[in-house]
């Protein structure tokens, strides 16, 4: 075995030991995380007693306290080895292993702060506090990746590229340079800048030279400064402070980016706006090769080397447009060169119109390629020089053009939604699809909503990613999808919103920042100047002293200094409440009571915290609330909502809701039919009280990691169809009833690792389709029953892995059976909740 003090002794091999641990059997999160940490720590300390040791020699001191220190480091190590050679089939002794981890760690804390006793030399009191450091953070986080931080943090998936190779090499070339630099890469809206950025941190050059160090920033027009340092903390898996000020965020950033920074660091801070150059001066730091990138609209050269991003030449123009058309050379339509060439320089050379336009002609007949030809030359704005002086309105006018061609209006009112959301922010599909089946009368389901969403993609307006990929998608679960849209889709998505043609406005979207009010907003006791409210929005009517808003959908965004010191409103003709908040205590408006046609509240927190939501009982006056999704909260007791029919949960504190309320939760949501519960770590058990809402048809519990057992009643689920389990890792039994449910014809249990058995009579499951149950790595055996579905007159599909499948090869005489295995994808990302 390596010497430790030669340096880098440990480490090499075991993050691939850890990387299959974490993949195989992923009960052992907690033991990874701490065998993790010890193998950073080690690897940072062997350097450190190296130079401990050196300076002994040199100054002929007794040896005696460092080879005790040694002693120490090398039974630590020892362990570390042996865990090396932990596979899943030695699953039952990784608690063992991590207390003999964690024993070791204390041992030489209490080493470190009790027993060694350096003298007054200089270097060694460095050193004495370098190792406390390394000590301290350890045991405070538990996991902390010391060396590099192990993968691309923040930046979403390498996006297309095409076009833009002279300045992806020239920023290359300057980051792969030594020492510390600001780097600007500056642009017109929609110029690529983003694209480029992410297509940079996926190079393989930059991943060589700064390994896992690569943090990706979206900044915005309003940033947070500690908001974004609280990213970084969380980028790097550990616990997220609570700063005092900014002065405090930065400085503790420091000293997290010291510790990486003995190693490269690039730091990616995007759309960054004019007027923000402090706070991109407040992220650097000396030290000795620490890059940062900035992407932004106007080139702040106070910070050095610009990176200018011109439009495209033409040639690159047109191969953009090909590629998003679907133009090549196995296209079965063909349009006249001329005729693309002529759309594409009316586009002058935007990547985002490029893209958008050819996304909105792909696979169109000719007349409509000449149509828009015409359109895009009557915008006398795209016939001069004004596009450069005044991008964002240019650009807007383009992208209308493709707007316009959007037939369906469903799908024209469904694009222009995705502005009721904030800036930068993933919108889940999940949201989409319980506003539309309210508000456009779409299937519940999300069969035709998806179909808008993928048209929608089609013509490159969105983009949707899926943060894991699993085997339900094939079942309409779409808790895992995510939409994206670029900020100028979103302000054309907004402005479409605002000049709507309608005598009823359709949306109200109100941005707060602190306790600032709109001037049209009208308080209880304002006067307000009815002239300028007509002038601001219409739709619009003023009494005295309340605001009639005849929106039809309610957005509110409010920042973390918000009161909750709400104005008035009469909203009587909102039928959906969007509620985006950043707050640790937040309270619904008062005003919502008197929404009598509201259909669905959402209540999304994006701060770092979960916020405490108070007047949760304004709801129980509302007859028409059909659907509530919460996320990152902590729900207060439920109030009687009779006609409710889906509730969704996502990263929320469930314990007040579920054990601490007076009243049942049947009598609470008596006609509930979806219930979806959604990385909520405080659920234990499902409440018994479900149990009594024989109206729900599905239950999705996904993520729940301390979800150690189901209610043993739930047989009384007379008509529930769909049960999913997924990735509930401490779930260790299902109750026995469950094989009773006879309309059952789902079963997901994927990535319950420590579930032992399946219900004896499983077999009995007669309306049974589906049965998944890939990665249920403690699942030694099935059921005798399950010969009975060899009964049935339909097909059963079993999705599983090699395990699984050698399982069910015990019972070869079903002729209905059919397994598929599919491919295995090592990513982790999903432990960690959905958020960045």
């Amino acid at each position: 075995m390596a010497d430790l003090l030669s340096g880098g002794a440990v480490g090499a091999g075991m993050g691939e030991l850890l990387k299959y641990a974490l993949h195989t059997i992923q009960k052992g999160r907690e033991f990874g995380s701490t065998l993790e940490a010890s193998i950073e720590t080690l690897d940072a300390l062997a350097p450190l007693i190296k130079e401990m040791n050196d300076v002994n020699d040199l100054s002929d001191r007794p040896k005696e306290e460092i080879e005790r220190l040694e002693t120490l480091l090398r039974e630590w190590e020892q362990i570390v080895t042996k865990s090396n050679k932990l596979t899943w089939k030695n699953f039952l002794s990784f608690p063992r292993y991590q207390s003999k981890l964690q024993k070791q760690r204390q041992k030489l804390e209490r080493y470190s702060s009790v027993n060694v006793q350096l003298e007054n030399k200089t270097d060694l009191m460095k050193l004495r506090d370098k190792v406390d450091e390394i000590l301290k953070r350890m045991v405070n986080s538990g996991q902390f990746d010391g060396k590099q931080i192990r993968g691309l943090f923040g930046a979403p998936e390498e996006p297309e590229f095409i076009g833009m190779d002279e300045p992806l090499n020239k920023l290359k070339f300057e980051l792969m340079k030594k020492g510390a630099s600001v780097l600007v890469l500056t642009g017109l809206g929609g110029s690529g800048k983003s694209t480029l950025a992410k297509k940079l941190c996926w190079e393989p050059q930059i991943k060589g030279k700064f390994g896992g160090n690569i943090f990706f920033v979206t900044v915005s027009e309003t940033p947070n400064l500690k908001n974004i340092v609280k990213t970084l903390f969380e980028y790097c898996k550990l616990p997220v402070p609570d700063f005092i000020n900014d002065e405090d965020a930065i400085n503790r950033l420091g000293i997290l980016l010291r510790q990486v920074g003995r190693y490269p660091i690039l730091l990616v801070l995007d759309d960054v706006w004019p007027g923000s150059e402090g706070l991109v001066e407040k992220f650097k730091f000396k030290l000795p090769d620490y890059k940062i990138l900035v992407t932004s609209k106007v080139a702040f050269k106070r910070f050095g080397t610009v990176c200018q991003l011109d439009p495209l030449l033409h040639d690159p123009a047109v191969s953009l447009f090909h590629h998003f058309a679907q133009l090549n050379h196995r296209s079965s339509y063909m349009p006249d060169k001329n005729l693309v060439d002529e759309i594409v320089k009316a586009c002058k050379g935007s990547p985002l119109a490029l893209q958008v336009i050819a996304g909105s002609l792909c696979k169109q007949p000719f007349e409509k390629w000449e149509k828009m030809k015409e359109r895009l030359k009557s915008q006398s704005i795209l016939e001069s020089n004004s596009y450069f002086h005044d991008n964002s309105t240019a650009l807007l006018c383009y992208l209308q053009q493709s707007l316009d061609t959007l037939e369906d209006i469903n799908e024209k009112e469904c694009f222009m939604d995705m502005g009721l959301f904030p800036e930068d922010q993933r919108i889940p599909i999940t949201v989409l699809i319980d506003m539309w089946a309210e508000l456009h009368d779409l299937d519940e389901d999300g069969t035709n909503a998806m179909a808008i969403v993928d048209d929608l993609v089609t013509r490159n307006l969105i983009n949707v990613i899926a943060t894991r990929k699993i085997a339900t998608e094939t079942d309409k679960y779409y808790n895992n999808h995510y939409v994206m849209l670029h900020d100028l889709l979103r302000e054309l998505a907004i402005h479409q919103s605002k000049v709507e043609s309608s005598v009823q406005i359709k949306r109200l979207i109100i941005d707060l920042k602190g306790d600032n009010r709109p001037d049209w907003w009208i308080g209880p006791n304002q006067q307000g100047i009815i002239s300028r409210v007509y002038s601001f929005i219409r739709g619009m009517l003023v009494k005295q002293k309340q605001l009639k808003v005849d929106a039809r959908i309610l957005s509110i965004s409010t920042d973390e200094t918000f009161s909750s010191d709400w104005c008035d409103m009469q909203p009587d003709e909102a039928e959906v409440l969007v509620l985006n908040l950043q707050s640790d205590q937040y309270s619904l408006p008062d005003f919502t009571d008197k929404m009598s046609k509201l259909k669905v509240l959402i209540v999304t927190n994006y701060g770092f915290h979960r916020s405490e939501v108070t007047k949760f009982e304004l709801l129980g006056s509302l007859s028409n609330l059909k659907r509530i999704r919460l996320e990152k909260v902590s729900v207060p007791c439920l109030c009687r909502m009779k006609n409710l029919r889906k509730l969704s949960l996502h990263m929320c504190n469930t314990r007040d809701s579920f054990e601490s309320c007076s009243i049942q939760i049947s009598d609470a949501m008596p006609n509930l039919v979806e219930l979806s519960i959604d990385y909520c770590n405080d659920l234990i058990k499902l409440p018994d009280g479900f149990c009594n809402i024989t109206t729900l048809k599905k239950i999705s519990i996904t993520n729940c990691h301390k979800l150690s057992a189901m209610p043993q009643d739930i047989v009384k689920l007379e008509n529930l169809e769909v049960l999913r389990l997924c990735s509930c890792s401490d779930l260790k039994e299902m109750s026995e009833s469950v094989a009773g449910l006879g309309k059952l014809s789902c079963l997901d249990i994927s990535d319950c690792v420590s579930l032992r058995k399946l219900p004896n009579d499983i077999g009995g499951l007669q309306k049974l389709e589906k049965l998944y149950m890939k990665g249920c790595s403690n699942l030694i055996e099935l059921p005798s029953s399950v010969i009975k579905f060899g009964n049935l007159k339909h097909k059963i599909s079993v999705l599983c892995d090699e395990e699984g499948a050698a399982l069910w090869e015990q019972y070869p005489n079903i002729p209905n059976l059919k397994i598929d295995m599919p491919k295995v994808e090592i990513n982790l990302n999903w432990l960690h909740g959905t958020r960045s």
